[in-house]
């Protein structure tokens, strides 16, 4: 059953499918949450896997902090997760942002990732090829956001202008912090995502 888990002074919105298999963890998208996709990947791993998934700092049923949509702040706040409530090296199976915060959640902590699954996830900012326009708020994305975040209503818009300006400039990561990722690592994209294909393998070619 889902429920709020306090992760060092700061409340985040927990899930857990409990089994005696290996840890996996879920990493949702940038500005998602962890049920637009649960129901996509836990039905393969929930019978083999102890499956552990949470939502993000100001994103879904988690309230917002200062600078907690840098990517910096996510993957110290998924180091965090792991130690705190994990408490064993897991499988990261990441999408979009989330797989961008597996790869550097490996990079900084590898003691603690036995294997990466990084869909859709960039290096480097400029891997992406798609034009964002200018940052809006549907009336459904605003209704649903009102329903489930501990947030104000129109922080919605202020948290997407954040965004958008956050992915002009990040993830920045090395080619030579790609290469000293020593787990399994898969790395999967759509042949017409925003993370272009070239970017992808060049990925996939710079983890060894």
């Amino acid at each position: 059953m889902p429920q709020y888990i306090n992760l060092r002074g700061h409340d985040i919105y927990g899930y857990e499918w409990e089994n005696d298999g290996e840890a996996v963890v879920l990493l949702h998208g940038g500005l998602s949450k962890t049920s637009s996709w649960d129901y996509l990947i836990v039905p393969a791993l929930e019978d083999d896997f102890h499956v552990y998934a949470y939502d993000r700092t100001a994103h879904g049923f988690t309230a917002d902090q200062p600078g907690s949509l840098h990517f910096d702040f996510q993957t110290k706040e998924a180091i965090a997760y792991l130690e705190d409530v994990v408490k064993t090296p897991a499988h990261l199976v990441g999408y979009s942002d989330g797989a961008i915060i597996a790869l550097m959640v490996a990079i900084a902590r590898p003691d603690l990732v036995k294997s990466v699954v990084s869909i859709g996830g960039n290096s480097h900012y400029s891997g992406v090829d798609f034009d964002m326009g200018q940052p809006m708020v549907s009336e459904d994305d605003l209704a649903e956001y009102t329903l489930i975040s501990p947030d104000a209503p129109h922080t919605l818009l202020e948290k997407t202008t954040r965004m958008f300006e956050i992915w002009k400039k990040e993830p920045n990561i090395s080619d030579e912090q790609l290469a000293s990722i020593q787990c399994p690592a898969l790395i999967v994209s759509g042949d017409d995502d925003v993370v272009t294909l070239s970017h992808t393998a060049h990925v996939y070619q710079s983890i060894p």
